[in-house]
């Protein structure tokens, strides 16, 4: 995945507007397995203080290839915008932990987390209002495209087949063989 999305970046061309690539954090950019694997060894749903308390405590490590990518994007002056339901409470101890890692962006400027609602269009808006978006990077749909939001299985199905040619390109999917 990594792969397509450097690609991509190798073939883009000129752009009136600055350049920029959009991707959620969970699961994309940082691995949430451990958390995960205490849900199964507890036998425990998910919980928001549970998920909270994960997160406070910073450690959370990069998926493989996350860092070396971003990296990449930004010495290519694309900026990085990282769009997360994550809750915005969590915005702190996110933005450590990213910057630990040597993610490049891990600003308040480019991390927007969930305030009201899960939908990620409006602050997808945000970016756009300014730059021009090569790609977008998720582990699920709706990290791609508002077009997903509140789609059943047939119609999800159905769009991804009439998008087909934008994955792999403008649409990064990361497996996600946790939740999802």
């Amino acid at each position: 995945a990594f792969n397509s999305a450097k690609r991509k970046i190798e073939r883009s061309g000129l752009s009136d507007q600055p350049l920029a690539l959009i991707t959620d954090i969970d699961e994309t950019v940082l691995d949430n397995s451990p958390y995960s694997g205490m849900q199964i060894l507890y036998d425990r749903a998910f919980d928001r203080e549970d998920w909270i308390e994960w997160g406070l405590q910073k450690s959370a490590k990069a998926l493989p290839g996350a860092v070396a990518f971003f990296r990449y994007a930004d010495s290519m002056g694309v900026e990085v915008f990282y769009i997360s339901n994550r809750y915005e409470e969590q915005l702190a101890e996110t933005l450590e932990n990213m910057a630990a890692l040597g993610l490049p962006n891990a600003d308040a400027e480019h991390v927007f987390l969930k305030t009201n609602s899960s939908e990620k269009q409006s602050r997808r808006d945000r970016v756009l209002e300014e730059h021009h978006v090569l790609m977008y990077l998720g582990d699920n749909l709706s990290d791609l495209s508002s077009v997903f939001d509140g789609q059943g299985t047939v119609q999800r199905n159905l769009l991804v087949d009439e998008l087909a040619e934008a994955f792999g390109d403008r649409f990064i999917v990361f497996p996600n063989a946790i939740y999802g």
